[in-house]
Order: C-alpha cells, then sequence, then structure tokens
C-alpha cells in the first residue's frame, strides 16, 4: 500500500523554539506533503519539540482485497526507524518521540511502531488502518512497544478509508497491545 520513493525531497522540519527535548514525527496522507502538516503543527507547537513530517509515501491500492506492497512497507518503515535513530543521535531519548500520521501515514506509523526495538512514548493512527496484517506475528507482540500508548481516531464520512477499516485495525490492536 505504500511506495517508497528514494528520490523524494528531504522532510519538512519545523525545529523547536527551543532546546529540543521531544520529537514528533508525522506522515502525510494521500495528496499531501510534510508541508501541509507543518503548516498545521505551527498552531499547536510545543516550544521544545521538533516536527518532523516525511514526504515519500504514497498509496498504491486501498480496498480489503488490494494486494500489499510488502517490500515498500518494510522499505518506508525503516526509513522512519531511521530518522528515530538519528533523532536519538541527536540527543532526543527515544521515549521522547511519538510517531504519528494520517490516513496511510497513519497506517505507517502504527506498523512502525509496533516493529522498531526503540521505546516510543506513543503512536497516532488518525484514520488508517493495519498494514500487513496477513503477516504481522499473531498474539501480543513482545518488542518495546507491546505496551505503546495509542491514540487511534477515525471519522465516519472518510471517502477513502470507511469505518470499518478503522474498527477492524482496534480489533487487531487488542491482540497485540497490552492496554496501558
Amino acid at each position: 500500500m505504500c511506495r517508497n520513493d528514494m528520490s523524494a525531497p528531504l522532510p519538512a522540519i519545523m525545529p523547536a523554539a527551543w532546546k529540543a527535548t521531544a520529537t514528533v514525527i508525522f506522515l502525510h496522507g494521500l495528496g499531501d506533503t510534510g508541508h501541509g502538516w507543518t503548516e498545521a503543527f505551527a498552531g499547536i507547537r510545543s516550544s521544545h519539540t521538533k516536527y518532523i513530517c516525511p514526504h515519500a509515501f504514497d498509496i498504491i491500492g486501498l480496498s480489503p482485497n488490494s494486494q500489499e506492497d510488502e517490500p515498500g512497507i518494510k522499505q518506508a518503515a525503516e526509513n522512519i526507524k531511521a530518522l528515530i535513530d538519528q533523532e536519538v543521535k541527536n540527543g532526543i531519548p527515544s521515549n521522547r518521540i511519538i510517531l504519528g500520521g494520517f490516513s496511510q501515514g497513519g497506517a505507517l506509523s502504527l506498523y512502525t511502531a509496533l516493529t522498531t526495538q526503540r521505546k516510543l512514548t506513543g503512536v497516532t493512527a488518525l484514520s488508517c488502518w493495519f498494514l500487513l496484517q496477513a503477516s504481522f506475528p499473531q498474539g501480543p507482540i513482545s518488542g518495546a512497544n507491546r505496551d505503546i500508548s495509542i491514540l487511534q481516531c477515525h471519522r465516519d464520512c472518510d471517502p477513502l478509508v470507511p469505518l470499518v477499516f478503522g474498527s477492524l485495525m482496534v480489533e487487531k490492536l487488542k491482540t497485540l497491545v497490552k492496554p496501558s
């Protein structure tokens, strides 16, 4: 469902007004760019939080029967994990990093949070679905984020991602993540 475009521009970044002590990595939805979300965050930003909004994620199909681009999804998740690693190298503890996204960006953020070995603060998954559900490990995950806080929201009038996708995601998450 996600295509990784290595020729994509660097992420849109809104630096912290003061010394950064936390980072939000937020991925956009179809037809948007990282710049659209950095503009949105400008109105609610925290003075000690850096916001990183990557650009290079695109959808190639969205229906319950769509074949998923497993190699592309896994590569895109690795790119996000590399951003997390870079923030840790920059002095931000991984437990002060939040992943989030809208639509396919939310789907990739959730997948990345559940597969990274770095302990994250949480993940925000807006109007999205669960990636690679058929090949994802069954039962509770044992990784660093087995008890991660998840804010999952889904609107009932989304023309691209039906509410049932969000409901199916909730049911899958109940089998994977320990309630906090």
